[in-house]
């Protein structure tokens, strides 16, 4: 099944993933083979489906992005089978007042000094574009449709995808 999503619906929808999914792939450099990703863990998605991370000054993302801001996120919770992509425009801060609001103890391991250490940064990605993917009635109702269409050779209509317009 097919389901656009627009503004307030699609904000929400990105909201409810990303919250419960929680650790994403990072994508720079997205006019350039390969592509330069890696894992992060999002801090925060605000109520405008912004997403917030904290990063490091001097990472390659931090310079990747002073370079050219457009970025790519992917989330999978395969385990529920919910995916999501998100192309946005990425802002690097600096401001400790934004710092300590989203600073969580899990974020020492990367920072000697704490959220005082002066390469301590954020990256707020506002989304552009998205598409998901989800299953329509969770997993295991998911599953127990696919068994029973190869059982029966019919047709499971068991996801939901769409373009998120925001």
């Amino acid at each position: 099944m097919h389901k656009d999503l627009n503004n307030k619906e699609a904000v929400e929808k990105i909201i409810s993933l990303v919250k419960e999914i929680k650790t994403g792939i990072f994508v720079t450099e997205l006019t350039k083979t390969p592509l330069q990703s890696r894992p992060m863990g999002i801090q925060d998605i605000d109520d405008d489906g912004n997403l917030w991370f904290i990063s490091s000054a001097n990472s390659n993302k931090n310079f990747e992005i002073l370079k050219d801001n457009q970025v790519q996120l992917f989330f999978a919770n395969n385990s529920s089978s919910q995916y999501i992509s998100i192309y946005g425009t990425a802002s690097i801060y600096k401001d400790q007042s934004i710092i300590d609001e989203l600073w969580t103890p899990v974020a020492k391991a990367w920072f000697e000094e704490g959220k005082n250490d002066p390469n301590v940064t954020v990256i707020k990605v506002v989304p552009s574009d998205a598409y998901y993917w989800d299953t329509k009635d969770g997993k295991v109702i998911s599953l127990l449709k696919m068994a029973g269409s190869a059982l029966f050779g019919n047709t499971a209509d068991i996801g939901v995808e769409g373009k998120l317009k925001l």
